[in-house]
């Protein structure tokens, strides 16, 4: 498997891809760290209703132990006491409840803000990159001698523009079919640069 290009600048521009993408995604981390921070700050009344919902629960329920011991009206007092008490238990369950729905939206909103442009990114960088190591690593398994440089010969006569071929020869598919080596080697040398790679030593 053939991970970067063998010419230095497509190389150098590959590893400065890798390196982009990879503070990209440590940016959106943090980015998304601090949106969930911040959020999660907004369950500061949510907690402070909780705490008092359970300070009215025991203080009011301490107070209707201490009202049973009273004669002829404690037990009403106690019952009554009891009832008020059960309302700070309904608001302690509410700070609770609340305090819950925020962490939630706060992990959510964390991750959207994260995730989106993360996704993104890298899907467009590994799109190009495995694009790339496929190409790559195919033309590779052809170079293991200079004979193989035919076929980026043909694929260099098919795919670069008439000028360019120009340039190399005025009759580039005679040079090939005379086997002139010379042209045939600037042909694929062509072919291969657009691929990242270069020609075998001693071509």
């Amino acid at each position: 498997m053939k991970l970067y290009a063998d010419t230095p600048g497509r190389r150098s521009r590959q590893l400065l891809s890798d390196v982009l993408v990879l503070l990209w995604v440590s940016l959106w981390v943090w980015l998304g760290r601090q949106t969930h921070d911040v959020v999660v700050e907004l369950r500061g009344p949510a907690d402070s209703l909780t705490a008092a919902g359970r300070s009215v629960n025991t203080s009011l329920t301490g107070a209707g132990n201490q009202a049973g011991q009273l004669p002829l009206v404690g037990d009403q007092l106690k019952q009554w006491l009891g009832q008020a008490a059960q309302s700070g238990a309904t608001l302690s369950n509410a700070g609770t409840s609340m305090a819950t729905t925020v962490e939630r939206v706060a992990l959510v909103l964390g991750l959207v803000v994260a995730a989106v442009p993360i996704v993104l990114v890298v899907s467009l960088w590994l799109y190009v990159r495995v694009g790339f190591v496929r190409r790559a690593s195919a033309a590779q398994r052809f170079l293991d001698s200079s004979e193989d440089l035919d076929l980026f010969a043909l694929r260099a006569m098919a795919h670069q523009p008439l000028g360019t071929l120009a340039r190399i020869s005025d009759d580039p598919a005679g040079a090939w079919r005379r086997r002139d080596t010379g042209v045939i080697h600037e042909l694929a040398a062509l072919e291969l640069r657009d691929e990242g790679l270069r020609p075998p030593r001693g071509t």
